[in-house]
């Protein structure tokens, strides 16, 4: 985890930046915070979610809605921008480039005025292996 000079290192930080470390997938915040008390770890909800807004901010996790609106997170495997293709079906992501998305953005932003504009793009469907399974 990136340290800012104002967040302090507590145990709650090391132990989600922990999690965050070995999952593969993404996580939501109750989901992390029911693993984390299962192993013993009595970090509170309202931490996890301050600590993943943090960490989500400074660039150290990515985050993705669901299908169904909550925000899940998992350990940036890019550094740098980046977009996500993410299942419906399993919720498998992978971290993509589009420098084509990129180009975009910044004529469109020009063509309106706007300047210092970030974005995110996620493409929701169906990946190989649950497309091959619904057949």
């Amino acid at each position: 985890m990136t340290e800012h000079p104002q967040r302090r290192t507590t145990r709650q930080r090391i132990a989600i930046s922990e999690f965050l470390a070995h999952a593969d997938d993404f996580r939501t915040a109750q989901q992390i915070h029911e693993q984390l008390r299962a192993g013993g770890d009595g970090v509170g909800l309202a931490t996890v979610y301050r600590t993943l807004q943090t960490m989500t901010e400074a660039g150290d996790v990515d985050m993705v809605r669901t299908q169904e609106g909550e925000s899940a997170y998992r350990r940036c495997a890019t550094h740098g921008h980046h977009h996500h293709l993410v299942c419906r079906c399993c919720g498998r992501t992978e971290e993509i480039t589009a420098k084509v998305v990129e180009a975009w953005a910044t004529t469109i932003a020009a063509q309106h005025g706007f300047t210092d504009v970030t974005h995110d793009v996620e493409l929701h469907g169906l990946c190989e292996r649950c497309s091959a399974a619904r057949v």
